[in-house]
C-alpha cells in the first residue's frame, strides 16, 4: 500500500478555485504522509497492529484493518469493500487533515473516500456527533440545492451528503462525498452512529 493513501494524496491548491452557491474554496492544506503499514493475508485489506491503529486512529480507535488502497486516491474517488467483513457496530470518522472519511464495520474499514468540507468562516465542525436524521432524498432550503443521502450531524444542519467532489471546491460546513458512496454509507449507519470528525 502507498503511504499516500492515507494522506489521500491530495493537495489544496489556492489558484482556480470554482465557487458555487453551496460550494466555497477551501484553505490550503499540506498533507504529510505517516509511515507505511504491513501488508495482511487477506486480500484487499491490512491487518493493523494497536499501535499503529492508535497512532494513525487515536487511543483505543478499535481499528483492526484497514482497506488496502495501491494508487493515489483523487477527488470523486472512493473506495468501498466490505466482503467478508462480518456484521457489526458502524462508525465513521472524518478526518479533514487528510481530507478522507473512513467508514468501519466491527472495528474493519469497509469504505474510504476522498471528500469536500467547509472553509472561509463556514468551517466543519470537529467532534463526535450522533447521526439525528436521515433523509435519502434532501433538498437544502438554506441553499436551494439538493443534497441526497443526508445524515444530519447537528441542529443547525451540518451533515454528510453526496455532492460534486472536484478539487478546489469546499462546502458551508457539511461534509460532502461521492454520490455512490453516499448512497452505501446511508445503508449502513442508523440514527444515533457516530461520526468522529477530526481537524488537521
Amino acid at each position: 500500500m502507498s503511504p499516500t493513501r492515507l494522506a489521500a494524496g491530495v493537495l489544496i491548491v489556492a489558484a482556480g478555485l470554482t465557487i458555487s452557491a453551496c460550494q466555497v474554496p477551501p484553505k490550503p492544506v499540506a498533507v504529510v504522509a505517516p509511515a507505511p503499514v504491513e501488508a495482511a493475508q487477506t486480500p484487499g485489506r491490512m491487518t493493523l497492529d494497536a499501535a499503529t491503529a492508535d497512532r494513525l486512529f487515536g487511543p483505543a480507535s478499535g481499528v483492526a484493518s484497514i482497506l488496502d488502497v495501491p494508487d493515489q486516491m483523487h477527488y470523486g474517488q472512493f473506495v468501498w469493500n466490505d466482503a467478508g467483513v462480518a456484521q457489526g457496530p458502524i462508525k465513521v470518522r472524518v478526518d479533514l487533515g487528510r481530507q478522507l472519511i473512513s467508514v468501519f464495520r466491527g472495528g474493519q474499514e469497509i469504505g474510504t473516500a476522498v471528500i469536500l468540507f467547509g472553509g472561509n468562516g463556514k468551517e466543519t465542525p470537529t467532534g463526535d456527533f450522533p447521526i439525528l436524521q436521515k433523509a435519502a432524498d434532501y433538498h437544502s432550503a438554506t441553499y436551494d440545492a439538493p443534497m441526497p443521502f443526508m445524515l444530519r450531524l447537528t441542529k443547525d444542519g451540518v451533515a454528510i451528503h453526496a455532492s460534486n467532489v472536484r478539487e478546489g471546491w469546499a462546502t458551508h460546513g457539511c461534509v460532502g462525498v461521492p454520490m455512490e458512496f453516499a448512497r452505501r454509507l446511508f445503508g449502513e449507519v442508523r440514527l444515533g452512529d457516530t461520526v468522529a470528525i477530526v481537524g488537521a
